[in-house]
């Protein structure tokens, strides 16, 4: 009740705001433009608080709090304010709509679901004009399927038929809470998260990995065993380490030519493959 006598006192307050005629608005813009006077910003505000409030009635079909919705058109209308250049000689009512309205549809597409929606200008146009196309096209002779109504809107819109199919079917349920209770019978049988899958390997498949990943790691280090200084230095250098070394940086370390340091490293990897598959035969199989 409280929140419903805030609201009521709020309207009732913007109602009573006096209108600016040209010449009173163009003089606050420039005083507040000129000389930064809060006043003469707040008193443009104020006199246009009946627009955010008309503004947001029209978007309370999305569920939210009017009030919610007026302060947001308020910041809007700030926004509005503190940008306005009178030296353009249109009202600041043409001005201050496109603001509110912006900060409005923000806070909409922000708080209308916990799924967060598209923000680019196509995606908000899909959005806010969706269901009064749709509502447009089901009143005229035409008999439509779901899908052609769908092509329509894509095409108006200028977005994809999978697009405008998407946004259909968010618009047409709510959010559900993975926590809800999932009902079987007189009692209940868990939660939606229950129901979730999975996509971490199933234990058996982690323990194979695990297995074979000490295997592959045990015929490496044998592998290994069978180079010499230099070349370890250089397989390591090169292929073990997350920012591997150039053949000129490894040249210049081991007082070679990168040329030389290249012969290395192709005979190195040619003696572990060799290792390696005198280690484990079934690798010459793989490869």
């Amino acid at each position: 009740m409280k929140n419903l006598s805030a609201d009521r006192r709020m309207i009732k307050i913007a109602m009573a705001a006096p209108y600016l005629e040209r010449d009173e608005e163009q003089a606050l813009a420039l005083a507040w433009k000129d000389h930064q006077d809060q006043d003469a910003r707040n008193k443009i505000a104020m006199a246009h608080m009946r627009l955010v409030i008309s503004m947001a009635s029209k978007f309370r079909n999305f569920g939210l709090p009017m009030s919610d919705l007026v302060q947001e058109g308020h910041i809007g209308l700030l926004e509005a304010a503190a940008r306005f250049e009178p030296s353009r000689e249109v009202r600041f009512s043409t001005y201050a709509s496109w603001w509110i309205r912006a900060s409005m549809q923000d806070y909409v597409l922000r708080n209308w679901s916990i799924v967060r929606g598209g923000t680019s200008s196509a995606q908000k146009a899909l959005f806010f004009n969706l269901r009064r196309l749709r509502a447009k096209l089901a009143q005229g002779d035409r008999q439509l399927t779901a899908r052609a109504v769908h092509e329509e809107i894509a095409v108006a819109l200028g977005v994809s038929l999978a697009d405008v199919q998407t946004m259909d079917a968010r618009l047409s349920g709510n959010d559900a809470s993975l926590q809800a209770p999932i009902s079987s019978g007189d009692s209940d049988s868990g939660e939606r998260l229950d129901l979730l899958a999975c996509d971490a390997p199933l234990p058996d498949e982690q323990v194979s990995d695990m297995i074979d990943g000490e295997r592959r790691r045990t015929w490496l280090n044998h592998a290994l065993c069978q180079l010499n200084e230099r070349e370890m230095k250089i397989i390591r250098a090169r292929r073990l380490c997350e920012d591997s070394a150039t053949l000129e940086e490894l040249g210049t370390d081991l007082g070679i030519s990168k040329e030389r340091v290249r012969q290395i490293e192709t005979r190195a990897l040619e003696k572990l493959k060799a290792a390696l598959v005198a280690e484990a035969p079934v690798l010459a199989m793989q490869h």
